[in-house]
């Protein structure tokens, strides 16, 4: 069959596009179709970040899942980390969650797992489906039952329950439910705490205007509920596809300040920003200073293996020397995988690892079937900041100081691949050790780097890391970047 539909938004492990220009109603439907003809699911869940566009993208995705005999369970406006557990959760094949996390607001994608939260990336399944979707002729395209789906919402008289919307109507042997799994997924994140441990904190929670608020208001009902007396101070907390206080994006410093200075005015132990989907959580000291993901990984590290030195660790190499001086003291063992969530998740399964971590403040748990979650490692930091009568800043500065980094540079360049070479040629010889598991790494006496393409953006990425030395940061910082060069 002819390729007549090329369709751009399919990346290395996800969905994501331009609106109108990329991603349509009717390319999701066709992506519904296409994993539907390709992995022949019975059922699966389906949810929708907070974006204005999510939920006719969603119903539209739904139908092609429909169409292709597939029941579709909609468990309504959620993080993507909703949609991971009720594929553990619900006897379903699969999950999709339409959402653009950070990305610009005239964006929007989705996110497609297996059963169990198995991720499905470019050499898993994705690849398949993009050319499934492409080779669908104009005919196959049903776009009179997406309006009729959306028809239905927009009237306010949507199926509830377990009902199932009549067959008749939809013309096909699948089935529409709508449920949730919200209170499940909340027991299930008490689970890796003990939450009479977090009584009396007062925590500044900044859902960026995200999907997280929902989500974080049920987890406060669990603790009304079970006694434990805690304080949320709730910031740009309404989900608004508008976001009138910009994209939720903490990676970026303008997206920081209002969650600064509401844990400075109100004296919280700490402060929890969330990106749109809520599957990163970025942290803030009491005194309101960010915190890199980087070092949560280490912190969290120690926290597991605390508890069971042989556990491993997974982690990613942009910026390393932290995570691995803290897993050598607990005689664990950490292994080293290449970046990006299908990677991790893979990795993890495959070596049994309690934890993985990136410095980009995405954390995998072995018990969330691998998956990332931006609500666990917020509860699990608390608990660990009772547990040692400290502060986030005082379990953190000690680290921060012993290994100073750069943060993620990137560069836009004309040549990537020119400059990734001319850098490795540069310094191959001198380094100490170098390592090749994501783009180029080079170790030296008292300081290393890496530097990759991004999977998703035309971007160089930079980090930078030394031991103990600040100074030696900024130059050889400054030293790459002009070696590097730019557009």
């Amino acid at each position: 069959m002819t390729n007549t539909n090329p369709l751009t938004c399919f990346k290395a492990y996800d969905v994501r596009g331009q609106l109108g220009s990329q991603l349509t109603p009717d390319v999701a439907y066709r992506i519904g179709r296409a994993y539907a003809e390709h992995f022949s699911p019975e059922s699966v869940v389906v949810g929708g970040d907070a974006r204005l566009t999510s939920e006719a993208l969603k119903f539209s995705l739904a139908a092609g899942l429909i169409d292709g005999n597939t029941n579709v369970i909609d468990i309504g406006m959620c993080g993507t980390e909703e949609v991971y557990f009720a594929t553990m959760h619900l006897p379903v094949n699969g999950g999709i969650e339409v959402t653009a996390s950070h990305n610009p607001i005239d964006y929007n994608g989705m996110k497609l797992v297996r059963e169990k939260g198995i991720p499905v990336s470019g050499d898993t399944g994705l690849n398949t489906i993009k050319a499934i979707a492409e080779n669908y002729d104009s005919e196959w395209i049903d776009a009179q039952l997406a309006y009729w789906l959306l028809g239905q919402y927009a009237e306010d008289n949507f199926i509830s329950g377990k009902d199932v919307i009549n067959e008749e109507k939809l013309h096909t042997s699948g089935k529409y439910i709508r449920d949730s799994s919200r209170s499940a997924y909340v027991d299930h994140l008490m689970t890796y705490i003990t939450p009479s441990n977090l009584s009396h904190l007062k925590i500044v929670v900044n859902a960026g205007n995200g999907a997280a608020g929902p989500a974080l208001d049920a987890v406060e009902s669990k603790f009304n509920e079970l006694g434990v007396p805690i304080t949320f101070i709730k910031v740009h907390h309404a989900p608004d596809g508008n976001f009138p206080n910009g994209i939720p994006n903490p990676m970026l410093e303008e997206g920081r300040k209002a969650t600064e200075d509401a844990v400075i005015e109100h004296g919280a132990d700490f402060g929890v920003a969330w990106d749109g989907d809520f599957d990163r959580c970025f942290l803030f000291d009491h005194k309101g200073n960010f915190i890199e993901g980087y070092y949560i990984v280490g912190l969290l590290a120690d926290a597991f293996l605390s508890k069971n030195p042989s556990d491993k660790i997974v982690f990613d190499p942009r910026l390393y020397w932290n995570t691995q001086g803290i897993i050598t003291r607990h005689n664990g063992k950490g292994v080293m995988c290449k970046t990006g969530h299908a990677f991790i998740k893979e990795r993890m399964r495959k070596e049994n690892a309690v934890y993985g971590g990136e410095m980009s403040a995405h954390h995998y748990f072995k018990a969330f079937s691998y998956c990332d979650s931006g609500m666990i490692p917020w509860l699990l930091i608390a608990d660990l900041m009772r547990q040692k009568q400290t502060t986030l800043a005082d379990m953190i500065e000690a680290r921060i100081s012993a290994f100073p980094t750069s943060g993620e540079i990137n560069i836009k360049h004309k040549a990537p691949d020119e400059a990734m070479e001319r850098i490795k040629q540069h310094f191959e010889k001198s380094a100490t050790s170098a390592d090749f598991t994501d783009g180029i790494g080079f170790n030296f006496d008292s300081w290393r780097f890496n530097l990759r393409q991004s999977n998703t953006e035309p971007l160089l990425r930079l980090n930078v890391e030394t031991r103990q030395d600040t100074e030696l940061l900024k130059t050889q910082t400054q030293m790459l970047l002009q070696f590097i060069g730019t557009e």
